[in-house]
């Protein structure tokens, strides 16, 4: 059959549907196909941290947080791990904005990479918008689009409605939210705990996840960090009772290390200290920035007269100084790495300090962290953690929280995130004990979407996604053959042999130099070395007799040569760089 008669049986079958549809009387429009909801996840599946997640309907979208993760061992030389954004770079056109649950660095720490990008607002709690501005300053970001909001508040947004609700975690003014679409309410709780008896009084709104659960949810995206763990996560003020304990028994000086971010933390550090007429040092960059902006936004009280600057420590008696400090990480340049190493200008750790770890490790820090304990014991310091006491605990909901956010909920499907895939797995499971079925379940990966039409839901086709490094100044200009290259060298060092050519007599001009960086050491290997240099003359003079005078043909036959015989002789593969000089 034709395309012309395939033509006309079309139009036939078009005039037969609307003769039918004249017959019965109908004057009704043709409905426009209905739009897919789309959630789409570009950060925070399959990984602690990194988090970012697109709501998509139609010609609109908006994005949920924007962080980053640090990088591991592997990503030698990366400052920073952020989201791929090629999809929504694609699609700008439909941002319509972005909503942040709260001030945490994997919630929002890739925006000053992101932003810039997009003309688009931010909306987000006081505490977390004056964070993020921090970080815009630190890049010289002139922002002007910031929406504040309160718990409690709705936005409207393209076809999607915004609802804030307050949660529980370790840093203030965190929330989740409700976003009512056209196919149904999404509830995404961001981080959260169940905490009866927070710092602030300012419980979770519990009461609000039960009426939207009676309303009707369509998905629930949900916290998976602590999925594994059983049981309810402990209360913030159990933290209190032990800084309490270690005040009142203290004969030197206490040095915390903490989140700088954890306020409701720091708070509690102020209070113990003035019971026990202790006097607060702050130290290290960040704990200085955030105290700042959280004493002026109220959501810290620190009495002006209880803080000591770093010059006049000295002057205070040992057993009447609490430091707060950064460096609960391990982090190179904070404030407790360097008053362990020495290095820091005024505070260095003596005999008698107790030195406590009120943190949790993130994951990657480990080593840092370890080499950090090893050279506060040198100094003749006591260290108390949390797997001593209680000296932290988690801002993250274990299984029976999870469970209750399930339970009042009620969600048609749900779609666990936040967590590597054990974590996401375990938090399924969970679900399934409730009662959902598999097909209710979602665990997704980074860019491939959940889609909802009609009340039915399955996974899509993924769009572009992964990873963008940021080094220093440069965002996304390192590739896996420049971290190729990184290991390469830090593996197996640079074998750099220099060749000096002239062009018109089509030879050396001199003998070849070599340089190497963490291959072997020159002195001691003058005789590899020499046989290097011959076999780079030999190969050098065989491209002139083979006719094959080239400096590509060059390169490739030295570096050739030079591979065999340095991995024959020391069984290392260093990165061998032939460099011509044409004299």
């Amino acid at each position: 059959m034709d395309n012309k008669n395939r033509k006309n049986i079309k139009n036939i079958k078009n005039t037969d549907n609307k003769k039918q549809t004249k017959r019965k009387g109908s004057s009704a429009r043709t409905k426009q196909p209905k739009s897919t909801l789309r959630i789409i996840p570009l950060g925070g599946i399959g990984e602690v941290g990194k988090n970012m997640t697109v709501i998509e309907y139609g010609d609109s979208m908006i994005v949920v947080d924007c962080g980053l993760i640090f990088p591991e061992h592997d990503l030698l030389g990366i400052d920073y791990v952020i989201p791929d954004i090629t999809y929504l770079e694609n699609n700008s056109k439909k941002l319509k904005g972005f909503f942040i649950t709260h001030g945490h660095e994997d919630h929002i720490g890739a925006l000053p990479y992101v932003i810039p990008k997009f003309d688009v607002p931010i909306y987000g709690t006081r505490l977390t918008l004056a964070l993020i501005d921090i970080k815009f300053q630190e890049h010289n970001i002139d922002f002007k689009k910031f929406r504040t909001v309160e718990a409690g508040d709705k936005v409207k947004c393209g076809p999607f409605e915004v609802e804030f609700i307050r949660v529980s975690h370790s840093i203030d003014d965190a929330v989740a939210f409700a976003i009512r679409t056209p196919e149904g309410i999404i509830v995404h709780t961001g981080d959260f705990k169940i905490d009866y008896t927070p710092i602030d009084g300012k419980i979770a709104d519990i009461h609000r996840f039960s009426e939207l659960g009676e309303q009707g949810v369509l998905a629930l995206l949900s916290d998976s960090t602590n999925a594994e763990n059983p049981g309810f996560t402990i209360s913030e003020r159990t933290v209190g009772e032990s800084f309490e304990k270690y005040m009142s028994e203290a004969k030197g000086r206490i040095i915390i290390a903490t989140f700088a971010s954890n306020i409701h933390r720091l708070q509690q550090v102020v209070d113990e200290a003035k019971k026990y007429n202790k006097r607060i040092c702050l130290t290290g960059r960040s704990i200085l920035k955030i105290t700042k902006v959280a004493t002026e936004l109220g959501y810290l009280s620190i009495p002006e007269k209880m803080l000591v600057e770093m010059d006049e420590v000295d002057r205070i008696r040992d057993n009447r100084l609490v430091i707060l400090a950064t460096g609960s990480q391990g982090e190179p340049m904070s404030g407790l790495v360097r008053m362990a190493s020495g290095e820091h200008p005024k505070i260095h750790i003596k005999q008698g300090d107790l030195v406590i770890f009120s943190s949790s490790s993130i994951p990657g820090n480990e080593k840092n962290i370890s080499h950090l304990l090893n050279s506060i014991y040198r100094q003749g310091a006591k260290v108390i953690n949390s797997e001593m006491a209680q000296v932290h605990v988690s801002g993250h909901a274990c299984q029976e929280e999870q469970k209750l956010m399930l339970a009042m909920v009620k969600p048609k499907y749900f779609i666990p995130v936040h967590g590597e895939e054990r974590q996401l797995y375990s938090h399924a499971n969970l679900a399934y004990e409730m009662g959902m079925k598999k097909k209710q379940v979602f665990i997704t990966s980074i860019g491939t979407p959940v889609e909802f039409s009609n009340g039915a839901a399955k996974l899509g086709e993924a769009v572009e996604s992964g990873i963008t490094l940021v080094d220093g100044l440069g965002v996304g200009d390192i590739g896996s053959s420049v971290l190729k290259d990184r290991t390469l060298l830090s593996e197996n060092g640079l074998f750099v042999v220099v060749i000096s050519l002239s062009g018109s007599q089509r030879g050396l001009v001199t003998a070849p130099e070599i340089v190497t960086r963490g291959f072997v050491y020159a002195k001691e290997s003058e005789e590899l070395l020499s046989q290097a240099k011959k076999l780079v003359i030999k190969s050098v003079e065989e491209c002139f007799r083979e006719r094959t005078y080239s400096y590509n043909a060059i390169r490739g036959k030295v570096k050739n040569t030079l591979y065999n015989f340095l991995y024959n002789k020391t069984k290392r593969t260093p990165m061998i760089l032939p460099v011509i000089v044409e004299v």
